[in-house]
């Protein structure tokens, strides 16, 4: 069992222990965004009636890239330390991760319910959407929970689609907008920055000749979703400093042709010094334009003066 500020981490419902009157929920809760923060509050108002703890029951891999024949390209909103690290933060104090596979995917809904939420976590309260499907096939769904529920097991509190419509937000939604490059509506659904953390490595060193060192991000997660190429404008945060930076995702094309996939470099404003091998997380606040190829290095060079200019009124400004 892993311990963050204020949440506890248990690796499989196996190791469960020692939690009074778990108030569950179940998911992938991928972003964690305004809508699943909105149900963790309702199971934090009941938790403190009933004298319970908020729980988590979440899976890793994600299911669909277990069940699914093309489950290797499906991308994430976020790792899944940086989901820990935002559940913590929201107010959540425990979360269950159960490894996901085959055979795990196999139990029947039934099963599921009767051997793992009643019998091993001992769920207090059960919080669920009211199109929740789980199980072999997604055979379970909320009538068999109520039917459950309704032999004194657990209380059942059904999230119902006013509800859900009310919040209008899904991991759908937050993905669709990052690849369209409407970073301003991700972060808005997200209730936060869209961030992502690597290992800064050597580059070209062609910035420092233009006189805008940059750093190549790179140990980026496979799973992880990028936005949609362009410049941007954000933050760089390490070693408990925060920078002001301009960073474009994509493809060099004015400098190097040969590249097929993207890149992230960020240039950080106001900063000097050494960054390579430090652990990084680059946090998108402004798209600035689209990537384009440019006729010369000078050009370049005068465009990328221009977006700095802008990053620094938009972030000074915000």
């Amino acid at each position: 069992m892993l311990t963050l500020p204020r949440m506890k981490v248990f690796d499989g419902i196996e190791n469960f222990y020692g939690v009074k009157n778990p108030i569950l929920t179940i998911g992938t809760f991928d972003g964690v965004h305004i809508g699943h923060q909105h149900i963790i509050r309702q199971m934090n108002e009941t938790a403190i009636k009933v004298g319970g703890e908020t729980t988590l029951l979440t899976f890793h891999p994600h299911p669909r890239s277990v069940v699914n024949t093309q489950g290797n390209s499906m991308k994430l909103i976020q790792t899944l330390e940086e989901k820990l690290d935002k559940l913590s933060k929201v107010g959540l104090s425990n979360v269950i991760i159960q490894p996901f596979d085959k055979a795990f995917s196999c139990l029947s809904a039934t099963t599921f319910v009767e051997d793992l939420l009643i019998n091993k976590i001992k769920a207090h309260h059960l919080f669920i959407g009211y199109d929740h499907r789980f199980g072999n096939s997604r055979e379970g769904d909320v009538e068999l929970l109520k039917k459950i529920s309704s032999q004194g097991h657990f209380q059942l509190a059904e999230i119902s689609a006013v509800e859900i419509n009310e919040i209008n937000v899904s991991s759908t939604k937050i993905r669709n907008s990052l690849i369209s490059g409407d970073i301003t509506h991700a972060n808005e659904l997200l209730n936060g920055r869209y961030c992502i953390s690597g290992v800064v490595e050597d580059g070209m060193k062609i910035g420092r000749t233009i006189d805008f060192p940059t750093a190549n991000i790179g140990q980026i997660d496979p799973h992880k979703l990028l936005p949609k190429n362009g410049v941007y404008a954000g933050k760089v945060s390490f070693d408990n400093q925060t920078y002001n930076s301009v960073f474009n995702l994509g493809l060099r094309p004015t400098v190097n042709s040969d590249v097929n996939q993207p890149k992230l470099e960020v240039h950080l404003l106001n900063f000097s010094g050494d960054l390579y091998g430090k652990s990084v997380s680059v946090s998108f606040e402004h798209r600035l334009r689209d990537e384009k190829k440019f006729g010369s290095i000078v050009a370049l060079k005068h465009q990328i003066q221009l977006d700095e200019s802008l990053a620094r009124t938009l972030l000074r400004t915000h």
